[in-house]
């Protein structure tokens, strides 16, 4: 059970302070983005009427992601939008099913993660509200129905950062203790296997998804 706690980190003096990185959620996640590169390399070299195998399984991810942001955006918006769409789901669901192989770890265990992620998502929906309606229109919005419900609005604002992330990394996290406290109690060689296939699989692409079409609907929510 002690790995749980096991975290091998880099720490830093600085002015005082100290600031600390989980040095596995960097590797990993450069692992993660090394993986997407050479996806997306295999992919789209030898591009021909005739599609090799990596280029169907990129053009699928690719038409379907873009699909689904032209229907939450509008078509105009989804040109721009559908990008950081299709790489934002792929980075998720590959940090999320890394943890399936054998002494590698999800990057989204780690709250920084999720949470930055979440924090970018906040910034370019509320930048895409400002852009779409102006700078007053948007402030203006705090202050409806009434005045005094601007404090309201504002906090409603900051808790979709909360909700996006922490859902998302309760969900890794709480997959990866089951795991972990099963396998210390159960003896079986079947069940750890099976629940790290269910909660890497299938809990990994589902929340994956829920991220990336969460973070759809806020863009989409500011701009109507």
């Amino acid at each position: 059970m002690e790995e749980l706690g096991k975290i091998h980190q880099l720490i830093i003096p600085l002015f005082g302070h100290n600031m600390i990185f989980n040095l596995d959620a960097i590797a990993y996640t450069w692992i993660v983005m090394g993986i997407l590169i050479l996806f997306g390399v295999l992919s789209t070299r030898k591009r021909g009427l005739v599609p090799t195998s990596m280029q169907v399984l990129g053009e699928l991810f690719v038409a379907k992601l873009y699909d689904l942001t032209e229907d939450a955006l509008g078509r105009d918006l989804a040109k721009t939008y559908a990008p950081l769409t299709i790489a934002l789901f792929m980075f998720l669901l590959l940090c999320n099913w890394i943890g399936i192989i054998p002494h590698l770890e999800e990057p989204t265990k780690d709250l920084n993660t999720p949470l930055s992620l979440g924090v970018m998502g906040f910034v370019i929906s509320h930048y895409v509200g400002i852009k779409s309606k102006g700078i007053k229109a948007y402030a203006m919005e705090y202050f409806e129905p009434f005045f005094i419900m601007m404090p309201l609005n504002l906090i409603g604002e900051l808790a979709k950062i909360v909700s996006i992330s922490f859902r998302l990394f309760g969900n890794i996290m709480g997959g990866a203790i089951i795991i972990l406290v099963v396998s210390h109690l159960c003896f079986s060689i079947l069940l750890p296997p099976f629940l790290n296939a269910f909660f890497g699989f299938f809990v990994g692409a589902i929340q994956a998804f829920v991220f990336t079409m969460l973070t759809i609907v806020y863009i989409s929510v500011q701009v109507k």
